[in-house]
């Protein structure tokens, strides 16, 4: 074995920004599609720091036609320029070349900010191929370039120039982000979001890779915005107008709440302007606010309901809440800011609200009523759904299989990591793959026909529904608040399709109730989808398989000019001799899955997405397929 060498010169000390392209995740948290656009929420978030602070009233974005590259401009105050006293460099390049090098450590230069480590626009230049930075101040245009982090030019005056501002283009790294591109719709929702938010603000979005144009202010700020997710959610409000507080007492706490007929709360929450998305102890004062407010309204008026206790998600059901605080010093976790963790947010944000809210119910009696009925209608669906899936709850994962589906063909291994679930289109596709199965770790569940719609359906009609209610007694985990992964009988659940629209659609469907009543087989990791084939191309002695037309083109192309491939096509899973169901789809050595996940920050439009797709309404379906039409010239009927 070779000796290593550790000693003072196997030290190294990174330089500059070099940390920054040596270890960009510790700045943006990831190189994917994430960190690529969070260069931009980075330049962003700058500009709307100095309308924060009334310095600006205008921000531009513009995503340049080559996808790649970009440029934010504002009308605030422009970078400073000027030579810096110690760095004896102009104050622009100390701030887009330094880490830990801004205006905001102090609170001089801005009272509130989202940005406070000095990183930001650092690191954006860093993990840039080229920024280009304009500065309009004092009458005279300012431009410096940069490459990689370092300037390639020195600070020059262009020529005079009216009014004040910042301008900063810029295109990320191929070298750090490959082949990656901005997303027009992600950058659209985030700057509409931001305008909710800073009420008054003007943003203007060019999108020149589309040619599209889009201007954004909000007057009514977070107010509209709670109406505008509901909607965007598919949730109707049972009251017409939402609540609405504003307090400022050191801090400044701002909340909207908007009662609606959804099944799930919804908690969106912003610090200093800065998207949440993972909640922090201002949202957790909210939720404290909400349960205490209305908890102390029903004891005042003496309308707690005998023989039910109302629990805090009985509460705050169907809710759809706006935070948003503006502090001087927020403790964000990690430098792409997706949580709070101010300790006092908490108590603070609770104290703005609680009594307002309090105060808000008593003096609209018939505001509160409609609420209070819609809180015990959750208690009581709540309790209802516990009796009805304790009917179906399998006692004891391991030792008792008297409560399993009838036609569950189970394994013999009671070790649920070992197990697999394969939920199987057909009777006939089931009794090919029971016979093609592992016996001991592969249980086999068929389906009749498709299964309810659970996103138009009730909690009642689903538990009536026997396919279903049999998906639920073979996992014995439970079923919604009642989930428990620990009694879950298999950790790996399969769904098992025909290849063809017909088992798209089912697959479709039991996605739709996974993800409304057992969230946490998507987040556990135990939820995937079998890729069967749809084609056999016999070649001589070789057999390839291809799971859809593409990949059969794409295997066909790579066969010899003289060959006459055989294809088949398979109409069904239940065609498939078992030994053939087997060795392409059920054998782990070989077959393909695809597991089923939600990236991060994804939630909100995956709900949306379901309430469009499968919900009662039609008219977002409607739109889906006018605007994807050019996508279904082949469809496979």
């Amino acid at each position: 074995m070779a000796s290593t060498t550790y000693d003072a010169s196997t030290i190294q000390v990174l330089e500059g920004l070099e940390p920054v392209r040596k270890r960009p995740a510790m700045y943006i948290g990831g190189t994917g599609i994430e960190g690529y656009h969070h260069l931009l929420w980075e330049i962003v978030d700058n500009t709307v720091d100095e309308a924060m602070n009334g310095h600006a009233t205008t921000v531009n974005v513009t995503l340049h036609a080559d996808g790649r590259s970009a440029t934010v401009t504002d009308n605030g105050r422009g970078i400073p320029v000027e030579m810096h006293p110690t760095a004896k460099r102009p104050a622009l390049e100390v701030i887009l070349c330094t880490l830990h090098a801004g205006g905001k450590f102090e609170g001089k230069a801005y009272a509130a900010s989202g940005g406070l480590h000095g990183v930001g626009s650092s690191v954006v230049n860093a993990l840039s191929e080229e920024m280009v930075a304009t500065v309009k101040r004092g009458g005279i245009e300012y431009r410096q370039t940069f490459r990689r982090g370092k300037p390639r030019t020195q600070l020059e005056k262009v020529g005079e120039a009216r009014g004040t501002g910042t301008t900063i283009k810029f295109r990320p790294d191929p070298d750090t982000f490959g082949d990656l591109a901005f997303e027009s719709d992600r950058v659209r929702e985030r700057l509409e979001t931001i305008a909710y938010i800073h009420k008054g603000l003007r943003i203007l979005f060019r999108d020149e890779m589309s040619g599209g144009y889009e201007e954004f202010r909000h007057d009514g700020g977070i107010r509209d915005w709670a109406l505008a997710l509901a909607k965007k959610t598919g949730r109707t409000p049972i009251v017409p107008d939402p609540f609405y507080a504003c307090k400022e007492n050191g801090v400044k706490v701002e909340m909207a709440l908007a009662w609606t007929d959804g099944t799930r709360e919804l908690f969106n929450s912003y610090a200093n302007g800065i998207p949440t998305s993972s909640g922090g102890t201002h949202e957790t004062g909210a939720k404290d606010a909400i349960t205490k407010a209305v908890r102390n309204y029903i004891d005042t008026h003496s309308l707690q309901p005998k023989g039910i206790t109302l629990a805090a998600e009985d509460i705050r059901e169907g809710v759809v809440c706006v935070t948003s605080v503006f502090l001087a010093e927020p403790q964000f976790q990690g430098q792409t800011k997706e949580k709070l963790n101010n300790p006092e947010m908490r108590g603070a944000v609770e104290n703005a609200i609680r009594t307002t809210l309090e105060q808000f119910l008593n003096h609209n009696r018939t505001v509160a009523d409609v609420v209070v009925t819609r809180v015990i209608q959750a208690a009581r669906a709540r309790l209802a759904s516990r009796s009805a899936e304790d009917q179906v709850r399998r006692k004891s994962p391991v030792n008792n299989r008297l409560n399993l589906p009838g036609k569950l063909a189970d394994c013999s291994s009671n070790d649920a990591s070992e197990s697999e679930l394969f939920i199987v289109e057909g009777d006939s596709a089931g009794g090919s793959a029971k016979q093609g199965r592992d016996r001991e770790t592969q249980a086999i569940l068929p389906l009749r026909g498709k299964v309810l719609n659970t996103e138009q359906a009730s909690l009642k009609k689903l538990m009536e529904n026997e396919e279903l209610s049999n998906i639920v007694s073979a996992l014995g985990c439970g079923i919604g608040k009642d989930f428990n992964r620990d009694r879950l009988r298999y950790h790996r659940v399969i769904l098992l399709m025909d290849a063809d629209v017909d088992g798209h659609h089912i697959a479709t469907l039991l996605l739709t109730f996974f993800y409304r009543y057992l969230p946490g087989l998507i987040d556990g990791g135990y939820l995937y989808l079998a890729q069967p084939p749809l084609y056999r191309i016999d070649v001589g002695q070789q057999t390839h398989w291809a799971a859809d037309d593409a990949e059969k083109a794409r295997v066909l192309k790579k066969l010899p000019p003289r060959a006459t491939p055989e294809v088949t096509r398979f109409k069904g899973l239940g065609e498939m001799p078992p030994k053939v169901l087997f060795d392409t789809t059920l054998d782990p050595r070989k077959r393909r899955l695809l597991k089923v996940t939600i990236p991060a920050g994804e939630h909100q439009s995956t709900d949306q997405m379901f309430a469009d797709l499968m919900g009662k309404d039609a008219a977002p379906r409607y739109h889906a397929i006018m605007e994807s039409g050019a996508e279904f010239d082949e469809l496979d009927v």
